[in-house]
C-alpha cells in the first residue's frame, strides 16, 4: 500500500500501486495501475492531480485493449471475445465469451492455415509436372487436405447461429387466444407485473418483451397478442405483429384454451404445446398456471433443455463477422475442389484460390488488413478498458 497525496501533500488516499514491465502487462508497454478506493471523490482527484502531468491524458474507449492488440498480446477474435465477456449477463455467455478470449479462434486458424499453406505448396509443386505424371499420393494429400479444412468450417458456420443466440439471446414466444393466461404466464416468470392482466379478452395489444436467464442462457420471452379475429384495426395490428415475432422467435410456447382450437402459426420441432389455467383444469396435461406456478419449473426445464441441444459447444467463431469470413473462406475451398474434380489444368489458379481463403480466414483475428473493423469494435469499450 502507498500513500498518494496531492500538490499540497494532502492526503487522497491509501492505494495499491502495481507496476508491470512491458512484457508482463495487459497492453503489452510498461504500466502502473493505481487501484484506490472507487469512491467519486478520490477518482476525481487522482485523475486531476495526473491530468497535470505534461503528456499525460485520459484513454479513449477501448485503448487499453487496441494497444494490446497491435502490440500483439491479442488477436481481433480476442478483442471481440473480451468485449462480450464484459457484457455477459447470464453464464453461458460468460462461458462462451472466455472461450473467444482465451484464443480458441485464433488457435483453430493456425491449424486450418498450416492445412492449406501445405496443399498450396503441394498445388506449387504440381506445376513441375505434366497433368498425367502428377503423383497419385500428391494429388489425394491436396484432396485430403482441402476436405478436412472444408468439413472443419463447415462445422464452425453450423455453430454460429446457435453461438450468436447465446451472445445476443434466444426469443420464446408464449403465443394462444386472448385470456389464455399468456400475460399472467410472463408475469410469473419475469417475477413483477411486466405486463396487464385483465379478464377482458384482448387487453394486450403490443409484444411485451422480457429478458431472462434460464439456465444460464439468455432469453427475452413475448408475450404477445391473443390470436385471434377481430375488427378493432388496432387489435388487429397487435394480432398481426404476434403472428410475425412468433414465427421468428426461435421457440414457441403454445398455451391452448380449447381441444379444437386453432393456431394461425404451425408448431415448429421443439415447441411446447401445453393446456393453460391447469389450477382450473387440473385433469389437462400437460399443463400450466401462470397464477398457480404449476407446470413452470417443468416448462423452464424443457425449453433450457430444447434450446441447449441446439448449442454446437465446440463453435469459437460467434458473431456475424466470423460467419462471413468462414462462409468465403468455405467457397472458395468449393471452387479448388471442384477443379480438382473435374481435373482442370491451370493448377497455379488453384494455389491462387487457396491463397485467398488464407486471407479469409486470416481476417478472423486480424493478421490482415482490417483497420476498418477497428473503430466499430472499440467503440463498444467503456473508457481507458
Amino acid at each position: 500500500m502507498r500513500s498518494l497525496r496531492g500538490a499540497d501533500s494532502d492526503l487522497i488516499d491509501e492505494a495499491l500501486v502495481l507496476r508491470f514491465d512491458a512484457e508482463k502487462s495487459f497492453t503489452g508497454e510498461a504500466t502502473v495501475e493505481l487501484q484506490t478506493h472507487g469512491s467519486v471523490a478520490v477518482i476525481r482527484d487522482v485523475l486531476d492531480i495526473l491530468s497535470t502531468i505534461p503528456g499525460f491524458r485520459l484513454a479513449e474507449p477501448g485503448e487499453f485493449t487496441r494497444r494490446a492488440l497491435e502490440n500483439g498480446n491479442l488477436d481481433l477474435s480476442q478483442v471481440e471475445g473480451l468485449a462480450d465477456l464484459i457484457d455477459a449477463e447470464t453464464r453461458d455467455q460468460r462461458q462462451q465469451a472466455l472461450r473467444v478470449f482465451s484464443g480458441e479462434l485464433g488457435r483453430k486458424v493456425a491449424e486450418w492455415r498450416k492445412d492449406l499453406v501445405r496443399a498450396s505448396a503441394l498445388i506449387e509443386l504440381s506445376l513441375d509436372f505434366s497433368e498425367e505424371d502428377i503423383p497419385d499420393d500428391i494429388a489425394e494429400e491436396i484432396a485430403g487436405l482441402l476436405g478436412e479444412v472444408h468439413e472443419a468450417l463447415s462445422r464452425e458456420i453450423e455453430g454460429t447461429h446457435a453461438a450468436e443466440r447465446i451472445r445476443d439471446g434466444f426469443t420464446v414466444a408464449i403465443i394462444g387466444a386472448p385470456n389464455a393466461g399468456k400475460s399472467t404466464l410472463l408475469n410469473r416468470l419475469a417475477g413483477r407485473e411486466a405486463a396487464i392482466t385483465s379478464e377482458i379478452a384482448g387487453t394486450t395489444r403490443d409484444v411485451i418483451e422480457v429478458r431472462m436467464n434460464i439456465g444460464g442462457l439468455p432469453v427475452m420471452l413475448l408475450d404477445t397478442a391473443g390470436l385471434r379475429e377481430t375488427h378493432d384495426e388496432i387489435e388487429a395490428l397487435g394480432v398481426q405483429r404476434a403472428v410475425q415475432r412468433a414465427t421468428a422467435a426461435d421457440l414457441r410456447i403454445f398455451l391452448m384454451s380449447d381441444a379444437d382450437e386453432a393456431f394461425p402459426i404451425d408448431a415448429l420441432d421443439g415447441d411446447l404445446r401445453l393446456w393453460s389455467k391447469a389450477d382450473l383444469n387440473p385433469q389437462r396435461v400437460p399443463g400450466i398456471s401462470g397464477f398457480s406456478g404449476t407446470g413452470v419449473a417443468d416448462m423452464l426445464a424443457e425449453v433450457e433443455s430444447t434450446l441447449r441441444a441446439r448449442i454446437v459447444p465446440s463453435t469459437a467463431a460467434v458473431n456475424h463477422r466470423h460467419r462471413t469470413a468462414l462462409i468465403r473462406g468455405r467457397d472458395g475451398l468449393d471452387s479448388v475442389l471442384e477443379r480438382i474434380k473435374e481435373g482442370e489444368s491451370a493448377p497455379e489458379i488453384s494455389a491462387e484460390l487457396v491463397r485467398a481463403v488464407i486471407i479469409d480466414l486470416e481476417s478472423l483475428i486480424g493478421s490482415v488488413d482490417v483497420e476498418t473493423l477497428y473503430d466499430e469494435i472499440f467503440s463498444s469499450f467503456c473508457l481507458g478498458k
